[in-house]
């Protein structure tokens, strides 16, 4: 198989799901929509306006001539992919906005996703819409238009970007060129000086390649010389972030993901030949099975459509491998340093306690998530974690990299019947007024925002005779209350949707250090040193 066909076959191995996904019955009430926990098991009040993103990767393998695809050309795929956008516009509310969560959410990102499936699912598929789909489309992009979501995530302001601009190619209006150069301007304006886009409290290698995606796409079709070094300063960025063996991100970035969209680099290598090295080696890894699994209900669409892309529009002639960056690229606003020294490749987190990845002979050697610890509090557990952003104290010499502060209480708030009910009461009352209020207080809860623990620790990273050598130290009052403690590969605990992904990285075993706690006394210092 050549690699751009594994893009390609890691696409329609998720056809299927989204299949089954689908309400497919035409004499149903829910013909067309793919939030099967709405239509089939009947266990939420509201479809996930999200989910009809997926008319996008059917009609993409619809198009893919590949040998075995059995999507390709068949008019039952068609159907489908009418019947998914027939139910984005009835399932929408009267302004064009849509759900994702929670009723009368009026999900930016949701919006926006389904938005440009059905956009460019009509456009591959050449189909003819009602007056009412297409009304819906100017509704919706009248929304997008207008509506600021809280919280800075540039991945879904550059895709309100790229609606806005096949929505006006699509319906031949100017309607919306004013505020999609606003809208430009507000992304261009989020690029960090080091090259990266804002997501939430920093930067994260995962989405900022979908907002490369976007942009690349952007910038086809309405080309500026501003937005193109924009890109180009990103693209570089993200070439440092492909790891040794061919994976991509993960827990010491800002959102925990390994998100990987390939599209844009193959968009960008027309005119910068570098991005394409980016997706060889990312290919390296994903033949030898080390890519992420995004397989679940929710979030199966964007990687499966953004493959299909990466594949039709892969660029046969492409420039050898060029060497890695030797040394140390220090990120200081991102918070991220990279240390490639003989045959190591080094990737911490400065500023979430000192998670890293690290990399010896183009091979993972630890992944490591800092101290977590289960501790008892009355009748409840609680985690405290070093792994939240916060500003910790950080020394940066030659050989040697030192981080301390205070572990943070994990956010682990779980959904109950009486949170449902008190938060199906508030939207369906005030709540449905004022949606990004909710939305600021969710997000307060579940994602930003950091408690100390009363548990403090310190890391020392030592380049030493060809090695790094781990130094880590936690203290605390007493230790009573300690149920268990670890550190692993994977301790994440920031609700981020497109995280807590599976990747082969994550079969490594925790390192339990509950038996080492039990035998400190009162006052005593846990104390650790590691070889890797």
């Amino acid at each position: 198989m050549s690699n751009r066909d594994l893009f390609a076959r890691e696409a329609l191995a998720q056809i299927p799901k989204i299949l089954t996904l689908l309400d497919r019955n035409p004499h149903s009430p829910t013909y067309g929509c793919f939030d099967r926990t709405f239509w089939q098991y009947k266990v939420i009040d509201f479809p996930a306006g999200m989910s009809q993103e997926f008319v996008y990767p059917l009609a993409l393998a619809h198009h893919c001539d590949l040998p075995g695809n059995i999507y390709y050309q068949q008019p039952m795929i068609k159907e489908w992919v009418k019947a998914g956008i027939n139910y984005a516009c009835w399932s929408s509310h009267a302004n064009g906005s849509c759900d994702d969560y929670f009723p009368y959410e009026r999900a930016a990102g949701a919006a926006a996703f389904s938005l440009l499936a059905c956009l460019e699912s009509t456009s591959l598929m050449s189909l003819e819409h009602s007056e009412a789909v297409l009304d819906f489309f100017r509704r919706r992009a009248d929304w997008l238009a207008k509506h600021q979501e809280s919280g800075r995530l540039t991945n879904h302001q550059a895709l309100i970007v790229l609606c806005l601009e096949l929505v006006g190619k699509l319906l031949k209006t100017d309607r919306w060129d004013d505020s999609k150069q606003e809208r430009l301007e507000q992304v261009l304006s989020w690029q960090n000086p080091e090259g990266w886009f804002i997501e939430y409290e920093g930067c994260d290698p995962g989405y900022h390649t979908l907002t490369i995606s976007c942009l690349a796409r952007v910038y086809e079709l309405n080309k500026s010389e501003r937005l193109k070094n924009a890109i180009a300063s990103a693209v570089k960025l993200a070439a440092e972030f492909v790891h040794p063996d061919g994976s991509y991100g993960g827990e010491y970035t800002s959102r925990n993901t390994y998100n990987f969209f390939p599209h844009g680099f193959e968009l960008v290598g027309k005119w910068l030949p570098v991005a394409l090295n980016i997706n060889d080696r990312f290919l390296q890894g994903l033949a030898n099975g080390l890519g992420s699994c995004y397989a679940d209900d929710r979030i199966i669409g964007h990687h499966t459509w953004n493959y299909f892309l990466a594949w039709r529009d892969f660029i046969s002639s492409r420039p050898p491998l060029q060497p890695r960056t030797p040394g140390r690229i220090h990120l200081k606003q991102g918070g991220i340093l990279i240390d490639r020294r003989h045959n190591t490749e080094l990737y911490l987190a400065l500023n979430k306690g000192g998670v890293f990845k690290l990399f010896r002979d183009n091979k993972l050697v630890a992944s490591d998530t800092q101290f977590s610890l289960l501790v008892q509090d009355g009748n409840k557990r609680r985690n405290a974690v070093g792994h939240l952003v916060d500003n910790y104290q950080v020394h940066l010499g030659a050989d040697q990299i030192a981080i301390a502060g205070n572990l943070g209480w994990a956010k682990q708030k779980q959904m109950n019947p009486k949170n449902l009910i008190m938060l199906r009461v508030v939207m369906l009352s005030l709540g449905r007024y004022f949606p990004n209020l909710i939305r600021r207080i969710l997000q307060k809860i579940l994602i930003t925002g950091k408690q100390k623990t009363p548990f403090s620790f310190s890391r020392r990273l030592a380049w030493q005779n060809g090695h790094w050598q781990i130094e880590d130290r936690l203290t605390a009052e007493s230790w009573d209350n300690v149920v268990t403690a670890d550190i692993g590969c994977d301790r994440t605990s920031i609700y981020v949707v497109m995280s807590r992904t599976f990747q082969p990285g994550q079969l490594q075993p925790a390192w339990d250090l509950s038996d080492r706690l039990r035998n400190l006394n009162y006052g005593e210092s846990l104390n650790l040193t590691r070889d890797l």
